[in-house]
């Protein structure tokens, strides 16, 4: 059974750095593809980045983005990170950790099997 716990979540101010981990449990997180969403009350869960089980990186086409974010992982320790830098108040959001083990689209909610809970984060101006 999978299981995924995300941390580092919390109240920064605009300009701030933050690094999201997700802890995986379970077996074969290296056969994983893992990915990050981001939502915030009354909008539909968006896709923020992926890291697919062969090394390939996925992020969201959205402005927002503009290499703010980078998402990596550590197969030793069953952990994905998501950097984010440079934040913004419209980041603010609950951030949500997922996993699939097999397909070949990474943007939908739909394409993950597995959810963490999420953890927040709030940007203040």
């Amino acid at each position: 059974q999978v299981q995924l716990v995300e941390s580092g979540g919390g109240l920064v101010q605009a300009g701030d750095s933050l690094r999201l981990s997700c802890v995986f449990s379970g077996s074969r997180f290296s056969e994983y593809g893992m990915g990050w969403f981001r939502q915030t009350p009354g909008k539909e869960r968006e896709f923020v980045a992926a890291f697919t089980w062969n090394w390939t990186t996925y992020y969201s086409r959205a402005d927002y983005l503009k290499g703010r974010f980078t998402i990596s992982r550590d197969n030793a320790k069953n952990t994905v990170y998501l950097q984010m830098n440079s934040l913004k108040p419209e980041d603010t959001a609950v951030y949500f950790c997922a996993a699939k083990w097999s397909g070949r689209t990474w943007r939908s909610v739909d394409d993950y099997g597995f959810w963490g809970r999420g953890t927040q984060v709030t940007v203040s101006s």
